[in-house]
């Protein structure tokens, strides 16, 4: 049957999502606002000892970069396919990071979060959309795609998804740039993030549909 595989990608096109992941790998180290990283959010070491769980919810998708750099080191450098228990432990991450986004959400949805009607709808759109867009196709699609490509997707998606939803939410945070470094970084890498998940899907399409049937772990 045919795949959309990580052996059609071009070397270039690969280096270039190493590059961008490794990119967000930085971003779990860098203020994202009020000189406040993703680590210190994970570990409540927030101004004004303000850390909850909240934070914490929000910060920990950062480190979704971490098997995101590892998958595509194996992607690019070895001919070796990724273990069905590590696409597992990845799924896992995944799915949890999902559900703490979703959480976040909740104030969100419940107007309790201070923000405008705009930012809101905004926040609630991007955050559930990219999900639920991205889940829909992968669900439709995964015969056509290969377990490894698939665990890029759903980190993708997941990382995505919380990230739009910090820049959104921390836009009109002020002060120097060098407080701001992991907001500006991670405005840099969305773009190319949510052009890969359009190319992948598009590629699904150009393939013949087949019978069988490839499970995405």
């Amino acid at each position: 049957m045919s795949h959309l595989n990580e052996g059609r990608a071009p070397v270039l096109f690969k280096s270039v999502a190493l590059l961008v992941s490794l990119l967000a790998g930085t971003v779990v180290f860098l203020p994202f606002a009020f000189n406040t990283s993703p680590w210190n959010a994970v570990t409540l070491n927030v101004p004004g000892d303000q850390g909850n769980w909240w934070h914490a919810l929000v910060g920990a998708p950062f480190f979704l970069a971490i098997p995101m750099i590892w998958l595509r080191l194996r992607e690019l450098f070895s001919k070796q396919p990724s273990t069905s228990m590590g696409r597992r432990l990845i799924w896992t991450a995944v799915v949890l990071s999902i559900c703490g986004t979703i959480l976040v959400e909740v104030p969100f949805v419940l107007h309790r979060a201070g923000t405008s009607e705009g930012q809101r709808l905004s926040i609630i759109g991007a955050g559930f959309g990219l999900i639920i867009v991205s889940a829909v196709l992968l669900f439709k699609r995964r015969r056509y795609i290969d377990p490894t490509r698939a665990c890029l997707v759903g980190l993708n998606t997941a990382y995505l998804a919380n990230g739009v939803l910090c820049l959104i939410v921390y836009s009109a945070s002020t002060g120097p740039l060098r407080s701001r470094a992991g907001w500006l970084v991670m405005m840099l890498i969305a773009w190319p993030m949510v052009l890969e998940l359009v190319w992948v899907f598009i590629q699904t399409f150009k393939l013949q549909p087949s019978q069988d049937t490839s499970p995405v772990l």
